[in-house]
């Protein structure tokens, strides 16, 4: 059970590598959305989202619905926008570590130049 877990947890992390499939679920976060919505949004052509829409269905990350001649798009499950603002928390610590660090390396520099 903890290869299966692993192996999942791989995929699914493989899944969401790629910047603009991260775009495209934080637009989802924001509700349902078809192909030409997300285009415009995002600034994409439609066969770049059409794409990557095709690779977050076959993780069934994103679900597609039909309606009439076209496919709304919505996240299979809601804790993805938890899991991208957990990322984004991780991402801002990485932050004040490194202008932390930053700091400390000026401070430096100004000490040995007052020397």
């Amino acid at each position: 059970m903890n290869l299966e877990m692993q192996q999942f947890k791989a995929e699914f992390f493989k899944a969401l590598a790629h910047p603009l499939r991260i775009k495209i679920l934080e637009l989802l976060g924001e509700g349902e959305k078809n192909v030409n919505e997300l285009q415009n949004l995002v600034g994409s052509e439609g066969s770049a989202v059409s794409q990557q829409l095709m690779i977050l269905r076959a993780k069934n990350i994103v679900t597609g619905t039909k309606d009439g001649n076209r496919v709304i798009y919505s996240l299979r499950d809601p804790m993805i926008i938890e899991l991208l603002s957990v990322t984004r928390q991780i991402f801002n610590n990485h932050l004040v570590d490194t202008i932390t660090i930053l700091d400390k390396l000026n401070d430096e520099n100004d000490d040995s130049e007052q020397l």
